[in-house]
């Protein structure tokens, strides 16, 4: 399930970074800035009661100014504006309403999205007043806070999440398999995608997406019905220049949160790069389903072994994921095209399933049978439950004495086991580890 997206915007000098640092700094964080490729303080994870959220922040939005940095600044809004779930509008409280705020406004309405107004800089109770001016935007009621002394905010947070739920809960009702296909620029994403839907005839719709990704192409074919999404390539840090160009890694991180299925596409005459390690590592950081395609295969001189020699290779290079399958293929010929639907569609059901409780245990018991937990410090790790509470990915919670007692190899070793056991090719899997007496 995608994490809600909730977009910072204002016009300048409102106090919108200092909102965003204090929401991603403080206790109301889950962690700092989520790690990636071109995020800086852009994009960051946090928490809220019992929802989980990412926040963009925004520069500035100046509608009238013709200045081209200006400019650029509100079509990088215009872009967080598009990708987000909710909207936090954010006013000057101090310096009061003013004619720039009349125009945001406006742009915002046509959004369509939910809009929480925030009126910033009001650092006593007394100021509460100078908030009234600000329903003359006429999109709802303000809320007020003080960015840089922390005050409101829960209010403020409150105000956001109420809009969650309807989000969550149509997320949770799509019956469509969402892959994301990622990867750099020109490995051919596009190409394939448009190899898979003119092959297909049962085509749905191809339709702009929910304007978080480029395009989201609805796909109906004998394996199931599917979102295909697309992304920009991602350069890495150094050529990426474009400061919207930097709005489309957001999207492509957006793309990995909202996908059941990651698809890695390589070029196989560039091979591997240090950038597809770390967007397919954040996709593995979140146990999606992932699966490697390594596209124009057509283009490669063959000799014995070739195939294996450099599926070989790319395991080693992504060995934190040695569970995702491959696939060789081109997009251009079509070699083996028809195939990667039905893998996806494989890993996705991995993704999705469950085990019964007694199978489960008899597993792990045997596990156990054939090699005991080490010791750690003076404490024996005893394991005496362990049921799956949840799918995508499949959940696991270990009822144990003490989880501090749990060596990183003894978890790898269970981990090997319910993989050996249970077919969960292509996908991520979570293990907990709970406390309980005996």
């Amino acid at each position: 399930m995608a994490k809600p997206i909730v977009a910072i915007v204002g016009r300048p000098n409102v106090g919108k970074s200092t909102l965003f640092n204090k929401l991603a700094g403080k206790r109301i964080s889950i962690v700092e800035d989520t790690p990636g490729v071109t995020r800086d303080r852009i994009y960051a994870e946090a928490e809220w009661l019992k929802y989980n959220f990412t926040m963009i922040d925004t520069g500035g939005i100046e509608p009238s100014s013709d200045d081209i940095i200006l400019a650029q600044m509100r079509r990088q809004a215009q872009i967080a504006i598009e990708t987000a779930d909710v909207i936090m509008f954010i006013v000057d409280g101090k310096n009061g309403l003013a004619p720039a705020d009349y125009e945001v406004a406006q742009m915002l309405r046509r959004s369509d999205k939910p809009i929480v107004l925030v009126v910033n800089k009001v650092d006593r109770l007394s100021e509460e007043d100078n908030a009234y001016e600000f329903y003359n935007l006429g999109i709802g009621d303000p809320i007020t806070i003080s960015a840089s002394q922390g005050l409101g905010l829960g209010d403020m947070l409150d105000r956001v999440v109420e809009h969650f739920d309807q989000i969550i809960e149509e997320d949770e009702n799509d019956e469509y398999v969402r892959i994301a296909f990622v990867g750099r620029p020109n490995v051919g994403k596009s190409s394939l995608i448009n190899k898979l839907l003119g092959e297909d005839r049962n085509i749905v719709s191809d339709i702009p997406g929910t304007t978080r990704d480029a395009i989201d192409s609805y796909l109906e074919t004998d394996e199931g019905k599917f979102i295909l999404i697309d992304t920009a390539g991602i350069r890495r840090r150094s050529k990426i220049k474009d400061e919207i160009e930097r709005y489309s890694v957001i999207r492509t991180y957006t793309a990995i949160e909202r996908a059941d299925v990651c698809i890695l596409m390589i070029d196989a005459e560039q091979g591997i790069s240090e950038q597809d390690k770390k967007i397919i590592g954040y996709a593995h950081e979140m146990s999606k389903a992932i699966m490697v395609l390594v596209n124009k295969w057509d283009l490669i001189e063959k000799e014995t072994n070739t195939m294996s020699k450099f599926k070989k290779d790319l395991q080693s290079e992504l060995s934190f994921m040695s569970y995702a399958p491959y696939l060789f293929i081109s997009a251009l010929s079509g070699q083996r095209v028809h195939k990667v639907l039905e893998l996806s569609k494989k890993c996705y059901d991995n993704y999705n399933k469950r085990i019964k409780t007694g199978v489960l245990n008899d597993v792990i018991g045997k596990a156990i049978m054939m090699k005991e937990p080490p010791v750690v410090g003076t404490t024996r790790l005893k394991i005496f439950y362990v049921t799956q509470i949840g799918v995508k990915a499949p959940t696991f919670v270990f009822f144990v004495n003490n989880p501090q007692a749990l060596h990183f190899s003894y978890e790898r070793y269970l981990e090997n086991q319910l993989r050996d056991s249970f077919d969960f090719e292509g996908t991520g899997i979570k293990m907990e580890f709970r406390e309980r007496k005996e």
